[in-house]
């Protein structure tokens, strides 16, 4: 009987954070999967340090590339796609042999996780369980001290990779937002945020809930790249209640 593929979300980064679900299928799991980049330990690794069974295989998932080659680079959909199916090869023949796989994921496995592209590409095959895990914006924001949505406020996420014209006017009609994928496209969500009039309430989020937290108004902040952990938050209208 084959295994069984475990997508586990492991929260913002405080291994605190994690659930007791994911700890206790992390712990028992004989077979550990992540992703993590060319030359770094991988962030969803760091955070089980300890957690794991000592005799489980650990499967490391390594991107051909992040950031060096652009969306819209033709070579970035075949290399990336060629990478998760290779990765979804890797762990079907351990689900084959029957031991169970937990695949770990950063925040939420089904919010611009990796893990998804695994998924889709196993779930008809193999039986299947997704954990979910505490989203790095409820991290960030709960330690920012800053309530984010109020009554009716409408809260839109929105991806740093999108052009400034579609930033601004995506903002101009929310309440709320949370900004991801920021690093080298501050400069671009400054200006948007400038023009839709949210400048002012803009905070700066950098490793939340990680050892090397940053958070200040993004006014503080220059536009130097931001590393991958960070994310810019826009509180709602804070009215009166």
């Amino acid at each position: 009987m084959a295994g069984t593929l475990f997508t586990v979300g492991l929260g913002p980064g405080d291994p605190d954070l994690m659930t007791v679900k994911a700890a206790r299928i992390v712990g028992a799991a004989p077979v550990i999967a992540y992703f993590a980049k060319r030359g770094r330990t991988g962030h969803a690794r760091s955070i089980v340090e300890g957690r794991t069974h000592p005799a489980a295989e650990e499967l490391r998932l390594e991107y051909p590339f992040t950031t060096e080659v652009a969306l819209d680079d033709p070579r970035y959909a075949a290399e990336i796609g060629a990478f998760y199916e290779l990765s979804a090869g890797r762990l079907a023949d351990r689900l084959d042999s029957g031991r169970d796989v937990a695949l770990l994921c950063e925040g939420d496995p089904f919010f611009y996780g990796s893990s998804m592209y695994l998924f889709d590409r196993l779930r008809g095959a193999y039986r299947s369980e997704v954990v979910p895990g505490v989203c790095g914006m409820s991290g960030c924001w709960s330690q920012a001290g800053m309530p984010v949505a109020h009554g009716d406020d409408v809260l839109t996420v929105l991806p740093g990779t999108l052009d400034e014209a579609t930033l601004t006017t995506r903002l101009q009609a929310c309440d709320a937002a949370v900004i991801m994928k920021v690093g080298r496209n501050l400069p671009k969500i400054r200006a948007a945020l400038a023009r839709a009039g949210l400048a002012d309430r803009a905070i700066y989020v950098e490793r939340g809930t990680m050892p090397g937290q940053r958070i200040s108004p993004l006014s503080d902040f220059d536009d130097g790249p931001a590393p991958y952990f960070s994310m810019v938050l826009v509180p709602g209208r804070q009215r009166p209640r």
